[in-house]
């Protein structure tokens, strides 16, 4: 008897359609077709087991299966649900009425359990678009999936569970998520307010102008100044999430199985901080089976990158294509899977070896030369992709000392979103650009030409810095999002007097 059983194939941040074809004829062989790798394989032992242990077995005959589309290769043990279900219903120990209206996924345990899976949310929102009456996988991803909307989730703790469902022995409860619900009870929580943070005015300042235009920004001071307290909080005066950043973001987590049994949307901007000693594949995706890497788990959020020269060079260098294009493409003999990496980047650093080069009461232990060796570890063409770079001084123990609240969060979240909407509306009609970072050299020209005594002050800035034609185009993003901050329509002097100031760090200026 031939029998369909489907399940999905995920492919960068969205799944395909698989169709597992099982035939069942007279004979003892089992052969598993339509490009599977290792994991797919092991599957006839993994059912094998499961069956036997809840007093079933393999079908004493000759078991022939198909997963088409044979050019995607399969990978994972996700397939072993639906090859179990598929080799039942062609032995006819499952009713098949309900296979055709149900895509199934999920990995079985020797005693037939079920084991959660990685990117169930993608394969939710396929099983909707082909119009599937509902979605059956571990109880673990069940909530994940659930929130798509219009698709019944049936979340399953062991195969006995689904046999039943399939049978019409038992009734599954469906999960039952009120997404919009979800999303907007936990928009705007966070754990870290800029209320907590003791004097860096001007670093909070440039942070807010950060977040105001999706800029990247460099924090650069001695240790204990303060870089990373304050890039932590940079989530919490960003835009909230919109309902589609949301599930964008979620899908990016969810192929990456980074979504526990209790998650659902994720509603806050996430917040990376990988370690110094990441490899180049763990950064950008990728390897043997390829999976989004922090810069895609960054996605419409922060990477933050602590003590920036310690990293890897190659490291430091890939991340310059995906800072332009927001987007990053991981190619393979067989496909090309693109995953998107459009994040605010954070970066800190300490001046020197020993940190204190430049510091108001502490003296510097390293040669010129050291200090210039320190900071050519970063090379000229990222840091020309940081529109800030600032200089963060110890605080005083006067301040330190002060009792009273800093700015709230929620202050300076309301400044940025009022500039974010006022580009929204700028871009409204312009598709892949919603804020000044991503402003191209036309609309530059169009949007934040200065006047005439701005371009003569960013002459004299471009000559004494010696800035690349690059920083030019920083400088001028940058002055139009202080501008958005101040609701001025055109770009002033003082906005450009501000942003050049942001480019101080500049190494020919920094180490003389």
């Amino acid at each position: 008897m031939l029998t369909k059983v489907f399940g999905a194939a995920v492919q960068g941040i969205d799944a395909t359609l698989i169709t597992i074809e099982v035939n069942c004829s007279k004979g003892c062989m089992f052969y598993l077709v339509g490009l599977p790798d290792s994991a797919v394989k092991e599957s006839q032992q993994r059912i094998r087991s499961a069956l036997q242990e809840n007093g079933m077995r393999m079908p004493s005959c000759s078991i022939t299966i198909n997963m088409a589309p044979a050019d995607i290769r399969k990978e994972g043990s996700a397939y072993d649900l639906p090859l179990a279900i598929g080799i039942l219903a062609a032995s006819e120990s499952v009713d098949t009425e309900k296979l055709q209206r149900f895509m199934l996924m999920g990995e079985l345990s020797l005693d037939g359990s079920l084991q959660p899976i990685k990117g169930a949310l993608p394969m939710a929102i396929k099983a909707r678009e082909d119009g599937f009456e509902g979605l059956i996988l571990p109880k673990q991803n069940a909530r994940e999936a659930a929130v798509v909307n219009r698709l019944n989730v049936f979340g399953a703790s062991n195969i006995r569970q689904v046999i039943d469902f399939l049978n019409g022995e038992d009734t599954l409860q469906p999960t039952v998520v009120n997404t919009r619900e979800e999303f907007f009870a936990h928009q705007t929580d966070t754990d870290l307010d800029f209320a907590d943070v003791k004097g860096q005015e001007n670093v909070k300042r440039a942070l807010e102008v950060a977040a105001a235009g999706g800029h990247n920004i460099l924090l650069i001071g001695a240790p204990g100044s303060g870089k990373s307290m304050l890039a932590k909080r940079l989530p919490s005066i960003l835009p909230p999430l919109s309902l589609g950043e949301s599930l964008e973001t979620t899908k990016i987590h969810s192929v990456a199985g980074k979504i526990g049994s209790e998650g659902g949307l994720i509603t806050r901007r996430p917040f990376r901080s990988p370690h110094h000693t990441i490899s180049t594949a763990a950064m950008t995706g990728g390897g043997s089976f390829p999976q989004p890497g922090e810069i895609s788990l960054a996605h419409n959020g922060v990477l933050f990158l602590d003590e920036l020269p310690e990293f890897n060079r190659n490291v430091l260098e890939v991340l310059r294509q995906p800072l332009e294009d927001r987007k990053i493409t991981i190619s393979r003999v067989r496909s090309n899977i693109e995953y998107p990496a459009s994040f605010t980047l954070v970066a800190s650093m300490n001046p020197c070896p020993c940190g204190y080069y430049n510091h108001p009461t502490k003296p510097c232990v390293c040669t010129p030369n050291q200090v210039q060796k320190y900071l050519n570890r970063i090379s000229g063409p990222l840091l020309d992709r940081i529109d800030l770079q600032i200089e963060v001084i110890p605080v005083p123990f006067e301040k330190m000392s002060d009792a009273r609240p800093g700015e709230p969060s929620a202050v300076i979240r309301q400044r940025v979103m009022n500039a974010r909407r006022i580009q929204e509306e700028r871009y409204a009609g312009i598709n892949g650009v919603y804020c000044n970072a991503q402003m191209s050299s036309r609309l530059l020209a169009e949007y934040a030409r200065p006047d005439e005594r701005g371009l003569a002050l960013l002459k004299t800035a471009m000559n004494r810095l010696n800035l690349s034609a690059r920083a030019y185009d920083r400088i001028l993003k940058v002055a139009r999002t202080i501008a958005d901050l101040e609701g001025s329509e055109h770009v002033q002097s003082h906005h450009l007097a501000e942003a050049i100031g942001y480019r101080n760090l500049d190494r020919e200026d920094w180490a003389g």
